[in-house]
């Protein structure tokens, strides 16, 4: 760990030179980058400067707790004691602040849930994980906002796509990505069999302008009638708006505003999210190799949750936890589950952190996010 710490503060400091340089102060873009990757390490170096001052001040007061003056002695002991106490708790937040941050955390979320295996069931399923995630967002203070939702009769969902505003949105979010399964006796089943049942969730974060950019000469744009029950213009006006991103494949539709332009405006951003997240899988694949992360961006093939209401339980097989009470889990009161995860997440963050450079591949930049 110190090794790391020791690399990061001499990059710190080579960067607060770098500022002081005029041809950097003059290059607005370089001095933005420069003051960024500064920023972005300037905790851990923060913490460790005072992590080593306590370790100074720790010396001193045992010399003096070892001399002969018995008043001066006990006073010096009585510092020994709140100096150790204080270099525990910095120990912790250095280590904490070795996890490099996801610079994506603060960003907000494009959710998509689609029905999987189970038939009706399955979109039954669906509708109820998209009303799990409408209520924990309003708990939160977020804002929602529909961008498109497939229906059937029954009250299902074969599809919804939709936006989450607010702060920490896809920290909060990200690891909810996966395949999810209930297991439960249907209403119309008559005999009480219980099925089992998939919805596929995907958890994107909102992509800037500058990350992606989108040739309109690589789109292919359909406007169609909206469908769905209700409003003037279902049917009359082509407000719906189909994007197909010609060298990728993905199609994106939203039709759940009543503007053209506000349906193309959203299905762009989902078009970007969807290929940054496609673009950032490649790269993590490359990185990683054949590397499967315990909980990482969470595997859509892999089954990550099972929601058992005849035993009413939920249970995350990433990190073998179990809760009960359903009922409340799905009326949105899901931070418990959430932090877990996240806190396992953390966990195998840091010891990855903690790792020597040689073993872990990443220096300095490790540390700082990049």
């Amino acid at each position: 760990m110190f090794e790391r710490l020791e690399a990061t503060e001499q990059r710190y400091d080579d960067l607060t030179g770098e500022l002081a340089r005029p041809e950097v102060s003059g290059d607005y873009d370089k001095l933005q980058r420069i003051a960024k990757e500064r920023a972005s390490i300037e905790q851990v170096v923060v913490l460790y400067r005072e992590w080593r001052a306590n370790g100074r001040a720790l010396d001193d007061a045992r010399a003096l707790a070892s001399g002969r003056d018995t008043e001066l002695a006990a006073l010096a002991r009585e510092e020994i004691e709140a100096l150790t106490s204080a270099r525990a708790s910095l120990e912790g937040r250095l280590r904490r602040a070795l996890i490099p941050r996801d610079p994506r955390d603060d960003r907000d979320v494009i959710v998509e849930i689609r029905a999987g295996t189970g038939g009706d069931e399955a979109a039954l399923f669906a509708a109820d994980l998209y009303r799990m995630y409408a209520r924990y967002a309003d708990r939160r203070g977020w804002k929602l906002e529909l961008d498109s939702l497939n229906e059937i009769g029954i009250g299902g969902i074969k599809e919804v796509v939709f936006e989450v505003h607010g702060g920490g949105a896809y920290s909060r979010l990200k690891f909810e990505s996966g395949v999810h399964r209930v297991q439960r006796v249907p209403a119309t089943e008559a005999q009480g069999r219980i099925h089992t049942s998939t919805a596929t969730v995907a958890v994107l974060p909102e992509a800037d302008d500058v990350e992606i950019e989108v040739n309109e000469s690589d789109l292919r744009i359909d406007k169609f009638h909206s469908g769905g029950a209700g409003g003037q213009n279902v049917n009359k006006v082509e407000t719906a708006i189909r994007i197909t991103h010609i060298p990728s494949g993905i199609v994106v539709v939203c039709q759940d505003e009543r503007s053209q332009l506000k349906n193309r405006t959203k299905a762009m951003a989902v078009l970007r999210a969807r290929l940054l997240d496609q673009k950032q899988t490649e790269q993590a694949d490359e990185i990683a190799g054949t590397r499967k992360q315990q909980v990482g961006g969470g595997e859509r093939s892999e089954k990550i949750r099972t929601y058992n209401f005849p035993q009413d339980r939920l249970t995350d097989h990433r990190i073998g936890l179990t809760v009960h009470n359903l009922p409340r889990l799905m009326d949105g009161e899901i931070d418990e589950v959430i932090d877990a995860v996240s806190a396992h997440e953390e966990a195998r963050l840091l010891e990855e952190a903690e790792q020597p450079p040689e073993r872990s591949g990443r220096g300095a930049e490790a540390l700082a996010g990049r």
